[in-house]
């Protein structure tokens, strides 16, 4: 992921009210940013979110830390499109629900997720095209 952009590169208000609503359950909310700006290493933090895996140029999964009836990944994957000068960016959200309560959030925020990670998605690849222009590189509209 380019420097600057993280997985709360999306209506920080929203993440901002979850993350306060994560830390007044006894979670870690969003408050333990990350330990270097330009690095992430398998098993760092990053806000609420674990490094669990991650392939340098190819793939990065995060695992939920913050306080839900369930289990939770984020995973950004980046492969070949079908013109050899552009990337395809793909974006998975997966959440495994534990008994009732989680298939009820769920439901309750499954609504939202079209809107908070459409736009991470968009603004991930704004910065990663600002980051290749300011390299050099030509990228076409």
């Amino acid at each position: 992921m380019p420097s600057g952009t993280h997985p709360t590169h999306s209506h920080p208000l929203g993440w901002t009210t979850r993350g306060w609503i994560d830390r007044l359950s006894g979670g870690p909310g969003l408050a333990r940013g990350r330990r270097d700006p330009d690095r992430l290493l398998q098993g760092d933090s990053l806000d609420w979110w674990r490094v669990e895996a991650i392939e340098d140029g190819a793939r990065l999964r995060l695992r939920a830390e913050m306080l839900l009836p369930g289990l939770a990944w984020l995973e950004f994957s980046v492969g070949s499109a079908e013109r050899a000068d552009r990337s395809l960016l793909r974006q998975r959200a997966l959440f495994h629900p534990r008994g009732a309560a989680g298939h009820a959030y769920w439901w309750a925020v499954r609504p939202f997720h079209g809107l908070v990670f459409g736009s991470m998605l968009r603004n991930i690849a704004r910065a990663a095209e600002q980051l290749d222009l300011g390299r050099g590189s030509v990228v076409d509209p």
